[in-house]
């Protein structure tokens, strides 16, 4: 079954993706716009839609709602609601629709989307899918500019 929709919990890849925005705090707003920039991509390269789920309590007060990219949503949980929490509702509604992947390095959260019918990776799986796809969308690019640079120079 195809993957409908990714699912990431925003904090949790942000702590474990080191090279992002690196010096800043992992809840600061550059943080997220750096990690919001990077879904952009992998969800314009993939052709998956993303959901990006934040603590609500984990934005500081004031924090505005930054303005999602088509194929991102930015999603910050209520007060007494956790990203977890909307994460496994997501999952369970969608399971109409086809599978939900889960980014998380929540081991319960993982397990439990996995229990809805949805699929779980850790961040640092998909810090390296996210790699490869890039690293292959760059070199499909860095191919169709050269054939085309040639294409023009023949006539």
């Amino acid at each position: 079954m195809a993957i409908v929709r990714i699912l990431v919990d925003g904090y949790s890849l942000l702590h474990a993706w080191r090279d992002l925005a690196p010096g800043e705090a992992r809840h600061s707003a550059h943080s997220r716009d750096a990690l919001i920039a990077e879904l952009t991509q992998y969800a314009d390269s993939t052709h998956t839609p993303i959901t990006l789920f934040f603590d609500g309590s984990g934005a500081p007060a004031g924090t505005p709602k930054p303005n999602a990219p088509e194929g991102l949503e930015i999603i910050y949980s209520t007060k007494g609601k956790t990203a977890d929490d909307l994460i496994e509702r997501t999952a369970h509604r969608l399971k109409p629709y086809g599978e939900a992947l889960a980014v998380t390095n929540d081991f319960a959260e993982r397990d439990t989307v996995i229990s809805l019918g949805g699929m779980a990776q850790s961040c640092e799986e998909f810090i390296k899918d996210f790699q490869r796809v890039m690293k292959d969308r760059n070199h499909f690019v860095k191919t169709h500019n050269r054939r085309e640079a040639n294409r023009y120079k023949r006539r």
